[in-house]
């Protein structure tokens, strides 16, 4: 199979993807949650609508002409150890290697076993040929080359030492943060509710602290988000996890504010509760890069109004990352390159 048979293959995935018809997105949804109570109608939709920008023509056509190109590769049989977070995270993760022209060794989270399955299903329909390309391990894992795992802390610390005689990408846990300057508009930090309540926090580029500067009022942020805090707070699972936090925190009489769906508290730490955001606060620029610096291995993006801040992203464009975003910052196509021409 060519590369551009590849593509074209993936082009077609993410039309079909575009123009489900509503009783099969519902079955989507549906039967993704059975598998996790986390994933409904909201989450599962904004994946799948998050695929779909990765599959256009033009964008996948420009995203591999960055990398290089060969006629003579032996494919390799890549380990896939997907995360089950979020609905359909592995999916980029699958993209990378299959358009290389590799073998997907796919290992699925029990907590996302239906999307990838039915992406996998869909995409082999579409290309027969992917048949071959594609196989979701149920059995012990053997005759692999590379491997990419994903996990928390302490199951990096298991891939590490298993995976250690391959080339790997070992992902551990990280969470993003939001910086303010103080002179944002209502309008601007009503952005953040999608970087914050997409996905109810569970993504590694969810915000789940931000930085203000000293003297900040932090009702203005929270007015901002009352909204959206609100709406949030309907899923049962959400709710459950905001009841717990406030309890903990007016018995302990942490200081903190509320809006009603969302809680508001100082912390150094950089991974909060569901439900909680974290605030710290800086001096001044030098004090902030120094926060930021701390804490760089634990951070997968930065949101700040316009990107006034080196390295960031826009507010509200978090939970949305082109083709050749990568998490960690490590190349994925870099590392499966070179692409079989």
């Amino acid at each position: 199979m060519k590369l551009q048979d590849r593509i074209d293959a993936f082009v077609a995935l993410g039309d079909k993807l575009r123009t489900l018809d509503e009783e099969t997105a519902s079955m989507l949804t549906r039967r993704a949650n059975d598998g996790n109570g986390w994933f409904d109608n909201n989450t599962v939709s904004n994946a799948i609508t998050g695929i779909t920008k990765m599959l256009e023509r033009d964008v996948l056509n420009k995203w591999v002409t960055k990398y290089p190109s060969t006629n003579d590769a032996t494919p390799q049989r890549v380990l896939i150890v997907m995360a089950g977070n979020i609905p359909a995270v592995g999916f980029h993760d699958a993209l990378c290697t299959l358009i290389t022209g590799n073998i997907l060794m796919a290992k699925l989270s029990s907590s996302d076993t239906f999307l990838m399955t039915i992406l996998f299903t869909w995409l082999k329909e579409i290309e027969p040929r992917f048949n071959d390309k594609i196989v979701i391990l149920d059995a012990p894992i053997k005759e692999i080359d590379k491997v990419i795992a994903t996990g928390s802390d302490n199951s990096s610390r298991y891939f590490v030492k298993y995976f250690d005689k391959y080339p790997n990408i070992i992902r551990q846990n990280r969470s993003s943060i939001a910086v303010v300057r103080g002179d944002e508009s209502k309008e601007a930090l009503t952005k953040l509710t999608s970087d914050i309540f997409l996905y109810y926090g569970l993504g590694c580029r969810n915000i789940s602290k931000i930085y203000t500067p000293k003297g900040y009022d932090h009702t203005l942020l929270m007015a901002a988000l009352e909204d959206a805090a609100k709406e949030t707070i309907i899923n049962h699972k959400y709710a459950n996890n905001y009841d717990y936090n406030k309890s903990i925190y007016l018995i302990n009489k942490v200081k903190h504010l509320d809006n009603g769906g969302l809680i508001l508290t100082e912390s150094t730490e950089m991974v909060s509760p569901i439900s909680v955001l974290y605030y710290e606060t800086y001096e001044n620029g030098q004090d902030l890069k120094d926060k930021i610096d701390q804490n760089k291995e634990k951070i997968q993006c930065i949101v700040t109004e316009g990107r006034w801040l080196a390295n960031s992203e826009d507010f509200g464009l978090a939970q949305f990352p082109t083709v050749d975003t990568y998490a960690d910052e490590i190349d994925t196509m870099e590392f499966l390159s070179p692409i079989l021409a």
